[in-house]
């Protein structure tokens, strides 16, 4: 659904404006629990492409893990792709999928480096936005989500980030009808919020996916937006 305008989105799903309006009242009673996260740029964009490879179907500590085995073996992304393949993913096994994610990375890296002329994608920054989206979707393994996180987190461009947490809270409130791929779910949620508020929205849903909203035994008796959660008033499944 890349480049999918609003009017589209309207068109194609259910409800769309009721879903759209459950926005504001559920942003606010995540920053009266949660407060405003506040952009900065920490990580440098390759550094934030392969740490997002890394973190595909594994849990953020154990992508942290392989990320930091990475770094500290490998001093230079040269060093990466110089190293025998086999070595990189003994390297990183711990993030999990090492057998396919290791060859990715080098692979990743020999592109941006064949093109850019170095191990750089600053000039993602320049681009326009589904560019820059489709630039980085066209590199193996790279979906939706990463390019997603790579333009919000390392750029602080407004691409709207959907990963496991919100995939399942945006599902559960009722911003995304629940039959919603996660790939298919960005266009939506980059059309119900606005895109000054998609960084804090992200980091605040993630958060209480993590605190309240668990994939199992979801703690709906703390949560604050059950007037507004289609889960909780049994609208869906």
């Amino acid at each position: 659904m890349p480049g999918m305008d609003t009017s589209s989105i309207t068109d194609t799903i259910s409800d769309f404006e009721r879903r759209r309006a459950k926005y504001k009242p559920v942003a606010a009673a995540l920053v009266e629990l949660y407060g405003v996260p506040q952009w900065r740029k920490d990580t440098p964009p390759v550094d934030e492409l392969v740490n997002c490879i890394l973190s595909q179907n594994t849990n953020d500590t154990n992508r942290d893990r392989g990320y930091d085995a990475l770094k500290a073996r490998y001093p230079t992304w040269q060093d990466v792709v110089d190293a025998p393949t086999d070595e990189l993913i003994d390297t990183i096994r711990v993030a999990g999928l090492a057998n396919q994610k290791g060859p990715r990375i080098q692979e990743v890296l020999r592109i941006i480096q064949a093109e850019q002329g170095d191990y750089n994608i600053d000039f993602l920054n320049d681009l326009p936005l589904d560019e820059a989206k489709a630039w980085l979707t066209s590199l193996p393994g790279v979906g939706p989500k990463t390019a997603a996180i790579v333009l919000c987190f390392a750029f602080g461009r407004p691409a709207f980030p959907v990963d496991t947490h919100v995939h399942r809270v945006s599902r559960r409130i009722g911003f995304l009808p629940n039959n919603t791929s996660a790939d298919k779910a960005h266009p939506i949620m980059e059309a119900i919020v606005p895109p000054d508020d998609y960084y804090a929205f992200h980091i605040n849903l993630i958060q209480h996916g993590r605190s309240i909203c668990h994939a199992r035994n979801p703690l709906c008796e703390r949560c604050p937006l059950t007037e507004y959660c289609d889960y909780y008033q049994g609208l869906t499944p």
